[in-house]
């Protein structure tokens, strides 16, 4: 293999595609990249046998083929070079890579040892505005469980409607909810997928200056493919059915407030210093024209913040996990929200105003009589 490139598109590529690169050393091949030179393109590749990235960039190919090198090591010596055109030449089990003042020599695995990241691209779902898509999956994928015990809760939902499709995640806590509007779907109206919220939040850092991103589905292989532009980002459906979450949005409630989430999202930092070492716990008090943001330690004192709001409906009281309320205050890109609650046992739900394509459920917590 021999091919020409330029530097300042490998520097622009490679910290993505280190992204799916394994932390473990028991398949050596894994820590590598998997370049292959054909035409008038390379491709690259990475994988930790969860997520595989696949990209193509333009070069000048002399000899085709391939080899895979250490991904580390490569990334970091490309970042350190002037833009310019670097050469790569393979010679045995080595790869050589020579600039205008640099040459260094790389030890290789070969490309057959470098596992598949997919057989087909599989039955295209849709083809969306890449920026539209990612605000709503931003505002979705943050309420997922961290924990794999329970597979479905570490992925999203996304279900088919007639309008576009349905996005969902939850931990168990938390739930946040997104009807994301799509011109047409190409796949059946009742199909349901849950996909690993760890590719939702690789599909949030794609960058190819592509505007629009397409989103397959291989039944076949279990798996999910993003393509945006000239890079792919695949990974594998989880196989466990996502729980009815429909249940536990509630269908009424006793009291509605509007107020500005950035006010409101400044006064609950400002809580959660007080709450940090008292079970994280911060309550809202809404008023008729306010909400009073408050938290308690018995060895440090107490404070209290009083953001400006709209209230319609009854005076209430209801405790939040910290932490949940600023990840929610911090994820949903909106200026002013409205905050539905019935009692101080039962979820609060956040939302947009003059918008119902989006809600965000939390649980609340008991607070000591």
């Amino acid at each position: 293999m021999k091919i020409t490139l330029q530097s300042e598109i490998l520097q622009k590529k490679l910290p993505f595609l280190n992204h799916a690169i394994s932390n473990r050393n028991d398949l050596p091949v894994l820590l590598n990249f998997l370049l292959i030179a054909s035409g008038n393109t390379v491709t690259l590749s990475s994988t930790d046998l969860e997520i595989g990235i696949h990209l193509t960039i333009p070069a000048h190919v002399e000899e085709e083929g391939g080899i895979t090198i250490p991904a580390k090591t490569f990334t970091e010596l490309i970042a350190s070079l002037p833009q310019e055109s670097v050469t790569l030449i393979t010679t045995g089990n080595s790869l050589t890579l020579e600039s205008k003042r640099t040459k260094s020599t790389f030890q290789t695995i070969a490309k057959e040892e470098f596992p598949k990241l997919y057989e087909e691209k599989g039955e295209l779902l849709a083809t969306v505005d890449f920026e539209d898509f990612k605000k709503d999956a931003s505002m979705v994928v943050f309420s997922a469980s961290n924990d794999t015990t329970r597979p479905a809760l570490s992925g999203s939902l996304l279900r088919n409607e007639s309008s576009g499709f349905l996005l969902v995640s939850t931990d168990g806590y938390r739930l946040s909810l997104k009807h994301h509007s799509v011109k047409s779907i190409r796949s059946s109206n009742d199909e349901s997928l849950v996909i690993p919220a760890r590719v939702m939040r690789e599909v949030l850092s794609m960058k190819d200056g592509a505007k629009e991103v397409s989103i397959f589905i291989s039944k076949g292989s279990n798996q999910v493919i993003f393509e945006l532009g000239e890079t792919l980002l695949i990974g594998r459906l989880i196989g466990a059915e996502f729980p009815p979450f429909e249940k536990i949005i509630p269908s009424d409630h006793a009291s509605q407030i509007a107020f500005d989430r950035e006010e409101l999202l400044k006064a609950v930092k400002i809580c959660s210093i007080f709450a940090r070492d008292a079970a994280n716990i911060i309550t809202l008090s809404l008023k008729k024209e306010s909400i009073i943001v408050s938290s308690q330690n018995p060895s440090l004192g107490d404070n209290t913040v009083t953001v400006e709001a709209n209230l319609t409906g009854e005076e209430n009281d209801i405790a939040f996990n910290a932490r949940y309320l600023l990840d929610a205050l911090s994820n949903i890109p909106e200026d002013i929200l409205i905050f539905q609650m019935t009692g101080p046992l039962n979820p609060g739900v956040f939302k947009i105003k003059d918008n119902e394509s989006f809600l965000h459920l939390i649980m609340p917590i008991r607070l000591p009589a």
